[in-house]
């Protein structure tokens, strides 16, 4: 079975099979390997609190995601890209810093510190141990080396769990989302592929999960060629919800929180303008009538997102196998982004 799927599927979708196979085992053991790191972060974060996430593409996503959890144990987080940093900069006093580079070897990574020159207080977060980044500061490593195919799956899950081990280290319970890597769920896919099989692009959006969905929407264009892109859920409110019509998807993201009902709100709206609508949801709440529910258990958190984001891939891989003959393989880019 495994040779046919592999003479009939692209390569480039076979190698991010490969890593997504990987992805819970490495995840689990980068977060019980990353003690020393992570208390490391936890120590200057009670120092300053105030933490700035940099990076680029799927890394910012990431940085993304983790923001709202670091704010809700009180500590002043905001994500922004490297790139934007390198332009526009924060000032970096009383900051602990992260810097997210999977391959550790990006031109804006190698650019910031040649300037900045880092500080005590600025940490990575990486795959490669070998890489600059890992050399230059203090990292948290993940398990498994850099990943290989191109589109995010495994190194998101990774980053997830590196982080996890950060928030352990300040206290906060990891239980719930160390068993969602444990005991994944694995829900089908095949209504909302079913309810995006004719729209031209995909739109995704979340509350409290945003980061979730601009990472879905990042994959998406990446591995579809075509210009999906990622709404926070007020964003789409505040005037962009004039493009929906049958032709544009629209995937968001509920979880067991404060902002469950707003995204209902949302889902609501959507479904009166015929898009048609994919919830990925673990909020424990009913679902939306004329919207396709992916439902999980419910969870918020990191455990949301462990659990949500194995099943969010594996959608974009069909998304995007539907309609590419060589899904997975990049023309215009490469996997480590090394000019600006």
């Amino acid at each position: 079975m495994t040779n046919t799927m592999e003479t009939t599927r692209p390569i480039g979708l076979i190698a991010i099979n490969r890593e997504m196979e990987r992805q819970h085992s490495d995840a689990l053991a980068s977060f019980h390997g990353a003690r020393e790191a992570a208390e490391a972060i936890a120590a200057s974060l009670k120092k300053t609190g105030r933490l700035l996430l940099l990076g680029m593409g799927g890394s910012h996503a990431v940085g993304r995601a983790v923001e709202p959890l670091y704010r809700v144990i009180g500590i002043d987080a905001i994500a922004l890209p490297l790139s934007e940093q390198l332009g526009q900069p924060l000032t970096l006093d009383g900051r602990t810093v992260i810097i997210t580079s999977q391959s550790g070897e990006s031109a804006e990574v190698v650019r910031w510190f040649s300037e900045t020159g880092g500080s005590p207080d600025t940490f990575g977060l990486t795959l490669e141990d070998g890489s600059f980044l890992a050399r230059t500061a203090t990292c948290l490593v993940g398990a498994g080396g850099t990943e290989l195919a191109f589109a995010a799956t495994r190194s998101l899950t990774v980053s997830f769990a590196l982080h996890l081990a950060v928030l352990a280290a300040l206290g906060e319970d990891p239980a719930a989302a160390l068993a969602a890597l444990t005991a994944p769920e694995a829900p089908s896919i095949d209504p909302a592929l079913t309810a995006l099989s004719r729209v031209a692009t995909v739109v995704t959006s979340g509350r409290r999960l945003q980061g979730l969905a601009e990472a879905l929407a990042l994959g998406l264009t990446e591995l579809s060629r075509r210009p999906c892109f990622s709404l926070e859920g007020g964003q789409l409110r505040h005037g962009p919800m004039e493009m929906l019509d049958p032709a544009i998807g629209v995937v968001l993201f509920r979880g067991q929180d404060s902002t469950a009902a707003l995204v209902t709100a949302m889902a609501v709206s959507v479904v009166e303008t015929g898009a048609p609508v994919v919830i990925f949801d673990a909020s424990g709440d009913d679902p939306v009538p004329g919207a396709v529910t992916i439902g999980f258990k419910p969870a918020s958190g990191l455990a949301a997102i462990f659990a949500m984001l194995p099943t969010a891939q594996r959608l974009m891989i069909a998304f995007a196998d539907a309609r590419v003959d060589n899904a997975g393989t990049p023309v215009r880019s490469t996997k480590i982004t090394r000019s600006e």
